[in-house]
C-alpha cells in the first residue's frame, strides 16, 4: 500500500479557509438574488409586486431563475394541458421542449421558416404563422402531435419531444425535463390525469381556453381588469362599431386591429390568450400574432415592445396602457389596442368581456404608449368587412 506524506497544518488550514470562503460566497449570492427577486419593483423586479402576471412574475424555480415573459409562457401550456385533462408528464414534455426551442419565449426568429415557442413550421404543416405565434395555439398543436405518437408516455426523456420535434437533435430534451417539471409542479392543479383514450381523441389546437383560469394556477391575482373611474365620455356602444367606422389600410395594422374587432364579445379570463376567452394582454398578444408580429404576453412585458409612441397622435394597432385595477403609473396592469377613429379594443374585465371604449374615456389614465407596426399616426383607412366573427 502506498501512503503520502502528512500535509502542512498551515496548509491544511488555508484549504480550511478557502473552502469555507467558499460556501459563504455562494449562499450570499443566492441570498442576495433572491432578495432582488423577491422585492425588487418595476421592470427589473420580480413576483406579484414587481412584473406579476398569471405566471407569478420573475422568480426562481428550482436552480433557475425565469422571467415573467417565460414564466407566463410556462403557465399558458400548463394550463392547456390541465384543461384538456392530459396528464401531467404531457405538460413537462412540453415545457422541456419550449425551453430547448426558445428559451420559453415567443420569439419571430429560427431555423428556415421556424417561430414561436416550439419552433413550429408553417412550412410542416404546424398552421399558419400567425397561429404558431399564438402561445395557446402553439401548445395546442404540439399537444396534438404528442398525442399522436404510439406509447408516448412511457418513452424516455426526450425521445417524445424528439418523435414530436423531427430536431436531429434528440438528446437536448431530456436534460431540460427537471426544470420543466419544476415549472410544471408550480401551475398544476388537482390530481394527475389518466393517459386518454387515442380512439377518443379531437383535435383541440386552437385551444379554447376559456375555463383556463379557474383550471390551472395563476401565481398573482387579476391584476389586468381595467378599473377605470366611474362617469366619463361613454358615447360608444362597447360592442358594436360605430356607423362609418374604417379600418387602417396598412396591412399589418389591419390584420391585428381586425383580430381584435372580431373577438368583441368574447370573455375576459385572466391568463387567456385565445381563441374561446382573453385577458387584457392576451388579447394584445393574440391580435398582433394573426399580423405576423409576436409580442409577448403580460403588460409588464409589452410596455417594452416596439417603439414609443405619442398618445397624441396614436397610430392603429398602438398598445395603450393604464394603471388599470390593481397597478400603478409606473407598473400599469391593463392595456388595449388603439383601433382607430378614436376607439379602443380591450378584455376590459370578468363583467365586460371584449369591449369598445372612446379614447376620451381613457385619456385621463394614459400612461404609455408602444408602437409596434405600419405608418405612424392615423392615416384615412378603408370601411370594409373587418375579421370574420366582428360584428357590422
Amino acid at each position: 500500500m502506498n501512503s503520502s506524506p502528512p500535509m502542512n497544518p498551515s496548509v491544511v488550514k488555508l484549504v480550511a479557509a478557502i473552502g469555507a470562503a467558499v460556501v459563504v460566497l455562494t449562499v450570499t449570492v443566492l441570498v442576495v438574488g433572491l432578495t432582488l427577486i423577491a422585492s425588487l419593483g418595476g421592470a427589473l423586479g420580480g413576483g406579484c409586486g414587481g412584473d406579476g402576471g398569471p405566471g407569478g412574475g420573475a422568480r426562481q424555480v428550482g436552480p433557475r431563475v425565469w422571467s415573467a415573459e417565460q414564466m407566463t409562457n410556462a403557465q399558458t401550456i400548463v394550463g392547456l394541458a390541465v384543461e384538456r385533462r392530459l396528464p401531467k408528464r404531457a405538460a413537462v414534455i412540453a415545457v422541456s421542449t419550449a425551453i430547448v426551442e426558445s428559451g420559453l419565449q415567443n420569439v419571430r426568429y429560427g431555423l428556415d421558416d421556424s417561430l414561436g415557442l416550439f419552433q413550429q413550421r408553417p412550412s410542416m404543416s404546424w398552421g399558419s404563422a400567425d397561429q404558431v405565434l399564438n402561445p395557446a395555439y402553439a401548445a395546442g398543436t404540439f399537444y396534438d402531435r404528442l398525442l399522436a405518437v404510439p406509447g408516448w408516455v412511457t418513452l424516455s426523456p426526450g425521445q417524445a419531444a424528439e418523435t414530436v420535434q423531427a430536431s436531429g437533435y434528440p438528446g437536448r430534451y431530456g436534460p431540460q425535463e427537471p426544470a420543466a417539471a419544476a415549472l410544471v409542479e408550480q401551475f398544476w392543479q388537482g390530481p394527475d390525469n389518466p393517459v386518454p383514450d387515442p380512439a377518443a381523441l379531437v383535435s383541440d389546437a386552437q385551444g379554447g381556453q376559456a375555463q383556463l383560469a379557474s383550471l390551472a394556477t395563476t401565481l398573482c391575482p387579476d391584476q389586468g381588469a381595467g378599473g377605470l373611474p366611474p362617469g366619463g365620455p361613454a358615447l360608444v356602444d362597447p360592442g358594436r362599431l360605430p356607423a362609418g367606422f374604417r379600418l387602417p389600410t396598412d396591412p399589418q395594422q389591419r390584420a391585428a386591429v381586425s383580430y381584435a374587432l372580431a373577438q368583441l364579445g368574447k370573455p375576459y379570463v385572466w391568463g387567456a390568450k385565445g381563441p374561446g376567452a382573453f385577458d387584457c394582454s392576451g388579447l394584445m398578444t393574440a391580435a398582433w400574432a394573426a399580423a405576423g408580429v409576436p409580442i409577448p404576453a403580460g403588460t409588464v412585458n409589452q410596455k417594452f415592445v416596439g417603439t414609443p409612441a405619442s398618445f397624441a397622435r396614436l397610430s392603429p394597432g398602438d398598445l395603450v396602457f393604464i394603471p388599470g385595477s390593481l397597478g400603478s403609473p409606473t407598473n400599469p396592469r391593463h392595456v388595449g389596442m388603439y383601433a382607430g377613429n378614436g376607439i379602443i379594443v380591450n378584455a376590459y374585465d370578468s363583467s365586460s368581456g371584449v369591449i369598445l371604449q372612446p379614447v376620451s374615456k381613457w385619456a385621463d389614465q394614459v400612461v404609455a404608449v408602444r408602437h409596434i407596426a405600419g405608418p405612424v399616426g392615423e392615416t384615412p383607412g378603408t370601411a370594409s368587412t373587418v375579421a370574420q366573427g366582428a360584428p357590422a
